[in-house]
């Protein structure tokens, strides 16, 4: 078995959503939940298939976003996984529960705009993700000070109220 890195390549602003799922459907279905829960929403998504003919199978209401999800999910190789790009002004907390509530859905192995590197096994079989690195490493414990920025930042950006 040998380990790989690999780091997702998009935009320093951009977020997206990496999951596993286990069913080609999965595509028309994650589609379908997106533009439901988020009218208007712009996203690109791609899914690996684990058997038969093993592609990337892709789907979005963006072809940009579908390009570089395509090209990711290619990367990674890991079967049953799948990627979704948001477009500007969409972030995972408006998706992630919908997200998650597709029947086809194991898990999420991260929704975040932080640069990230995915831990893949390759074997004689096939690929699979371990796990992800999701941004810097921590630096120490928020003050009294960065309380209060916290604070005030979730109120400024309309995710608290007072």
């Amino acid at each position: 078995m040998e380990l790989q890195l690999i780091a997702i390549d998009k935009p320093e602003d951009m977020n997206f959503i990496l999951g596993q799922s286990h069913f080609i459907k999965t595509v028309e279905d994650l589609h379908e939940a997106l533009v439901q829960a988020v009218p208007g929403i712009k996203f690109g998504l791609a899914f690996c298939e684990a058997s038969g003919v093993s592609l990337v199978r892709a789907s979005g209401t963006d072809a940009a976003l579908v390009e570089l999800a395509q090209k990711n999910a290619l990367a990674l190789g890991a079967g049953h996984s799948f990627i979704i790009f948001l477009g500007a002004g969409f972030f995972p907390i408006n998706v992630l529960n919908t997200v998650k509530l597709v029947p086809e859905v194991c898990r999420i192995f991260c929704a975040t705009g932080n640069p990230v590197q995915v831990i893949i096994a390759e074997s004689e079989q096939g690929r699979g993700i371990l796990g992800v690195i999701d941004g810097e490493r921590t630096k120490g414990i928020e003050t009294d000070a960065d309380v209060e920025w916290r604070k005030s930042f979730l109120r400024k950006i309309g995710y608290k109220l007072q």
